[in-house]
């Protein structure tokens, strides 16, 4: 019983993984400029890949392999932001210029 509730659990949460990780691939296609663009791709990807490697210590009942998946879910949530702010704001610094539609611009 415990075992086919840790299936469903695991399955549940990689398609939720899944389903941030497509939101994410279409706001990449479908927003307007890098910023944009950046934003979409840093938050729900790494929210994405969290909760498939979170399905991957639910299904698993190895503790190496749960500790494993616990760090590569602590490692995204503190690398992506940061990685996701050092490339907005070299691209600022480049003059890559957002949308028309940024109207406030808290940098100048």
């Amino acid at each position: 019983m415990i075992l086919e509730l840790t299936q469903y659990l695991a399955a549940l949460l990689v398609l939720a993984g899944a389903l941030f990780s497509l939101i994410a691939a279409i706001g990449v296609l479908r927003l307007p400029d890098l910023y944009t663009r950046l934003h979409a791709a840093s938050k729900a990807g790494a929210i994405g890949a969290g909760l498939i490697l979170l399905a991957v210590a639910v299904a698993s009942f190895d503790g190496a392999v749960v500790l494993r998946a616990l760090l590569g879910i602590v490692f995204l949530l503190l690398s992506t932001p940061i990685a996701a702010h050092l490339l907005a704001r070299a691209a600022y610094r480049c003059g890559e210029a957002p949308t028309a539609a940024t109207t406030v611009d808290d940098l100048k």
